[in-house]
């Protein structure tokens, strides 16, 4: 009988043509389907496939039990995915000076975006006809971009009271921001 296995091998632990073919076709589908599921390409997939093949019939023996060798079959595919993406992802580094001395351009400074001074008004009009408190926690939240928890620290409460301080101030300015408008338009 042939033996898949090099010549070095002993007889007793080898598995023969016929054997592994079973064991080939038993296995092709599962194990192409998993590193399919992985990789996403199937022209890529199938060069794995084989790959997990040739790495699993150099090693193969008889000793181990049908489901053991299918263990030991995803084991492989497992690490050889793995071989895959380290390879696929390694790259290169560079640093900056590298890049810019190949003649690689940083993207232009944009000039910050100047708010038109009506807004702005409003915004300070609105936040002063708030009382104290609204006042407070919303120039925390929004005028200086303080998380909750740093609010709730700078007011002296808590985060969950910052929580409800917060939404009734967001909605008494949306009132007043509203009575403002109709005001302002004539619409009542």
């Amino acid at each position: 009988m042939q033996t898949l296995l090099p010549a070095c091998a002993t007889r007793d632990s080898t598995m023969d043509v016929e054997e592994f073919q079973m064991f080939y076709q038993k296995n092709l589908g599962p194990i192409y389907r998993s590193v399919y599921y992985q990789v996403g390409n199937r022209e890529e997939a199938e060069d794995l496939t084989s790959e997990i093949f040739l790495k699993a019939v150099s090693r193969i023996d008889r000793e181990r039990s049908p489901r053991s060798m299918q263990f030991w079959l995803h084991l492989i595919a497992r690490t050889t995915i793995a071989d895959y993406w380290r390879a696929h992802y390694r790259r290169p580094t560079s640093s900056l000076d590298e890049l810019l001395e190949v003649g690689w351009e940083c993207p232009a400074e944009e000039e910050p975006n100047v708010m038109s001074s009506e807004p702005a008004e409003r915004v300070q009009h609105l936040l002063q006809a708030l009382p104290e408190r609204d006042r407070e926690v919303l120039t925390c939240r929004y005028l200086l971009n303080l998380s909750i928890k740093d609010t709730a620290f700078r007011m002296g409460i808590t985060v969950a009271n910052v929580k409800i301080l917060q939404f009734r101030a967001l909605k008494r300015a949306a009132d007043l921001d509203n009575v403002v408008t109709e005001q302002q338009y004539g619409v009542l």
